[in-house]
């Protein structure tokens, strides 16, 4: 089991990448929890949660990811999932959370299906593509 790990990617301007690995559970969620709202305090409104790296996800993680689109869709923003972890993907198709957070396989997927992320990462890198290399992304 790898060590939970947390890591923020940008910002531009008001989107940033939240990258996630290990588990997701009772014990790390308040820190995912405290990072959301560290970035909705420094004005960040769009966030891809990168769960790539997380093997684990129950339901205190859950309530954190979805109370973290809720606070990014008052006020006009999103929270975008990338996983293709077919355990991650499994847990949200069964607690109906995959057409609330319908989840990505890719981070440049994830902001090519976000006009806002794509208009950002185009000023920011010529490119998505570019701004995902830039950051060690894919």
């Amino acid at each position: 089991m790898p060590d939970f790990q947390l890591d923020v990617k940008g910002p531009i301007g008001d989107c940033a990448v939240l990258v996630v690995a290990g588990e997701i559970d009772l014990d790390t969620a308040p820190r995912i929890r405290e990072r959301l709202l560290d970035l909705a305090g420094k004005g960040i409104r769009h966030v891809i949660a990168d769960l790539t790296g997380v093997d684990f996800l129950d339901s205190t993680g859950l309530g954190v990811l979805v109370g973290g689109r809720k606070r990014m869709s008052r006020h006009d923003g999103s929270l975008i999932l990338v996983t293709g972890s077919e355990r991650i993907l499994r847990v949200l198709r069964v607690t109906g959370l995959a057409s609330v957070l319908p989840p990505r396989p890719t981070v440049l997927d994830a902001i090519g299906s976000d006009p806002h992320w794509r208009q950002a990462a185009e000023r920011a890198a010529g490119s998505a593509e570019e701004w995902c290399a830039r950051h060690g992304l894919s």
